[in-house]
């Protein structure tokens, strides 16, 4: 594991230098006039009068003070006018102090709106990107750390960012018009107050780069808890749990986690609150030794009793304003360093599938594999080497050999969740990755032995097979019947629209067998998939009930490409051409008459098998 030290420099680019990172300010702006433009200007607006409002007050309180004194000492027959101004001053300050509750209760109104529209924007962005990334970019762990981090963090940091910008123009307002009052007493007095929260400010952004780094280091354990509890508390993971008693080893091993990084959080909350403490002091000793400065002033006449009142308070809330501004900029800082986990993310490079041919120039070519080598990101050696293969429109091919041996992977390059290292793959004489995305994916239907369960109705899970007919009743039941999956599902207790899965109310589980019906059947929806792939997709069957259903499956592919995996030999034999791979080359290939004359390897399993069922 990376070792954390707080007093070293974030890891990323985007940290370096404290006013390059406020680089994404923009963009978070940009992002909210475009998520609201007119919520944006209502909350602009309403800043803008709850920034000037303040200092309004304390000048009229001023006035009522000064007013007040001067009506104890004139005449009874002025007595009237003077208490007249008195009361109009403090109507005045009603209004203020009004209007003041009116903006900020609409700033708060305003964030609110914001943050739910806001927040729902980003996710979806995040998502949206999520649609357009690889296979290969969610099986690298460090893109999914950078992932985890987008998702925890950054979704809510364009928000907290803008009310920052928002409450930072609020708070220059503010000390601008406190100051024009303040600079009247000294312009010392104004220089104090912006120098004096100058050490805790310097201090606070230093702690939240730090608290930047310990977030970015910490991802791939953040990552590993939320797997533990998707283990110990998700219903496809509990018979597992129980049976073998793993329930205390695993939340033991999520505590160990915890410690850890509460370990990493504590030593950092009590340098930053300790270092707080101490230089917030020089902010609190500026305060106080304003407030005696201004008591002499009036002790020796300088200034009258009211603005006396008024210069105190314009020092104590102008001090405020200075903390909120000098917090507001850190707190930026601190969201900028966390809206670059969410931009890195989204500036992801992704391999483009809007564009491409629909139609290769040779339809009758069918299926090429041509040199193609591939090898997973980080694997020492290859998955696939030097693979030469050829299957015709309308013939049927089984792909044997061990797991591990590379055979899962060809359809993965097929279908164009990788790309190959080397070689190319044509599909209509046309290389695969010159196809537009969607017309390559209603060519091909595929069923993995891995296919997802969905916590759906059962049409839907079947439905999901062409999402082009996502809700199509008829061509549900259509595909049901072609994968054999229609009779059960007609005496289940809604019939299609039967929930699935126990996530909901009135879910119902099926069983291993009848879940491959269900996805059998997806591979059904696109009727114009002309090249259909089964990947051990009846694996939870018995011998017999899957020979019945490739049986169907063959009379259904007459005229298709049809390409099977399968460790059930009496099945693969039906196939008219057998491609046999070991350590992801080809070694063997023909009809199972050829190979079992060829008593190679073939022959060998296929005899082992065999033997296991005499």
């Amino acid at each position: 594991m990376a070792h954390f030290h707080p007093s070293g420099p974030p890891p990323d680019a985007t940290t370096r230098g404290f006013f390059g990172v406020f680089r994404y300010s923009r963009r978070a702006m940009q992002l909210v006039w475009a998520t609201n433009g007119r919520l944006t200007i209502a909350l602009a607006l309403l800043t803008l009068v709850a920034g000037v409002l303040p200092a309004a007050m304390a000048y009229v309180g001023a006035l009522i003070i000064d007013a007040v004194l001067a009506a104890s000492k004139i005449a009874r027959e002025t007595e009237v006018v003077s208490m007249t101004r008195v009361f109009t001053l403090v109507a005045i300050e009603a209004l203020i102090v009004a209007a003041l509750a009116g903006a900020q209760r609409g700033i708060s109104l305003s964030k609110a709106l914001l943050r739910a529209q806001l927040g729902q924007r980003v996710n979806v962005m995040i998502l949206e990107k999520a649609l357009t990334l690889e296979l290969a970019q969610f099986e690298d762990s460090e893109f999914y750390d950078k992932l985890t981090r987008a998702r925890r963090e950054a979704s809510s940091r364009p928000l907290s960012l803008v009310n920052r910008t928002f409450g930072l123009g609020q708070n220059i307002i503010s000390l601008i018009s406190y100051a024009v009052l303040l600079v009247q007493f000294s312009p010392w007095a104004v220089l104090i107050l912006v120098l004096a929260g100058l050490p805790a400010f310097v201090a606070e952004t230093r702690f939240s780069a730090d608290a930047f780094t310990l977030f970015r280091w910490r991802s791939p354990e953040t990552r590993m808890q939320i797997y533990l509890e998707s283990v110990i508390a998700r219903e496809d993971n509990v018979k597992e749990v129980k049976l073998f008693g793993l329930g205390p080893l695993l939340l033991q091993r999520y505590r160990d986690i915890f410690r850890r990084l509460y370990k990493a959080d504590r030593a950092l909350a009590i340098r930053r609150d300790g270092w707080g403490f101490v230089l917030g002091l020089v902010g609190t000793t500026a305060l106080y030794g304003a407030y005696a400065w201004i008591a002499f002033a009036t002790v020796v006449s300088r200034i009258t009793l009211g603005q006396m009142s008024m210069y105190l308070m314009l020092f104590r809330q102008g001090q405020s304003a200075v903390a909120a501004i000098l917090s507001a900029i850190g707190g930026m800082y601190e969201d900028n360093l966390y809206l670059s986990t969410l931009y890195e993310y989204l500036e992801t490079p992704v391999t483009g599938t809007g564009a491409g041919q629909r139609h290769g120039p040779e339809p009758s070519d069918g299926v090429r594999f041509e040199a193609v080598s591939f090898t997973y990101p980080g694997a020492g050696q290859h998955a696939l080497k030097n693979i030469d293969l050829h299957i015709h429109p309308g013939e049927s091919v089984a792909l044997v050999g061990e797991n591990g041996s590379g055979k899962t992977t060809l359809i993965k390059l097929l279908t164009r969740l990788y790309t190959p290292d080397e070689g190319r793959i044509l599909l209509d004489g046309l290389d695969v990755n010159d196809w537009n995305g969607d017309a390559l994916r209603q060519r091909i239907g595929v069923i993995f032995q891995d296919f997802s369960r969905y916590q759906l109705l059962v049409g839907e899970n079947i439905g999901v097979g062409d999402v082009t007919h996502f809700e199509d009743q008829h061509q549900w039941k259509d595909a049901a019947a072609k994968g054999m999956a229609d009779a059960f599902v007609e005496d289940l207790p809604s019939g299609y629209a039967t929930q699935l899965g126990k996530w909901f109310k009135d879910g119902h589980e099926l069983s291993g067998g009848q879940w491959q019906k269900i996805a059998l059947s997806r591979a059904f929806m696109r009727n114009d998939a002309d090249i259909l792939v089964l990947d051990e997709p009846t694996a939870a069957m018995d011998a017999a009930a899957e020979a019945k259903i490739f049986e169907h499956f063959r009379k259904l592919t007459q005229n298709r490409i049809a390409i099977l995996i399968s460790h059930r030999f009496s099945t693969v034999r039906m196939a008219s051409q057998i491609i046999v791979i070991e350590n992801g080359r080809v070694i063997e290939r023909g009809t199972h008459e050829e190979l079992m004359d060829l008593d190679g390897h073939y022959a060998k399993l296929f005899s082992l098998q065999a033997a296991g069922y005499r």
